[in-house]
């Protein structure tokens, strides 16, 4: 039996065919249905270093409406990237941090920076 690793090459090759290369790509058009937008990278690297209340994230973020921004936190937590902790006071104080899960990106968030860099120099050249 084949391993997602060996259908991924073959698309690379072209080599596959198209039920075999739709199934190699279905995880990773999950990932980017998860990460896509405009907003859910940014407010992953606010929470890099610490956990933090919503408007310490909204101040963070230029230009984000806290309606997006609470949008944007829900599916976060959905997809198990930030958790949402609530604290017994008065008021409540609301905190999110990031997974351990949510850390795995670290490697992808590297390489779409990289890749991006490069496309935009292939784009706009140097400017």
């Amino acid at each position: 039996m084949e391993t997602t690793k060996d259908i991924i090459s073959k698309i690379a090759e072209k080599n596959c065919k198209p039920t075999e290369c739709m199934a190699a790509l279905l995880p990773v058009r999950d990932a980017l249905e998860i990460l896509s937008g405009r907003w859910k990278l940014p407010i992953l690297i606010a929470l890099d270093e610490s956990p933090k209340r919503f408007k310490e994230i909204s101040k963070i973020i230029d230009g984000i409406t806290d309606k997006m921004l609470s949008k944007e936190l829900k599916d976060l937590e959905i997809n198990k990237l930030v958790t949402r902790t609530v604290y017994d006071t008065f008021p409540p104080t609301v905190e999110y941090s990031r997974t351990e899960h949510s850390k795995s990106l670290k490697n992808v968030i590297i390489a779409l920076k990289d890749w991006g860099t490069l496309h935009r120099k292939e784009i706009i050249g140097d400017r």
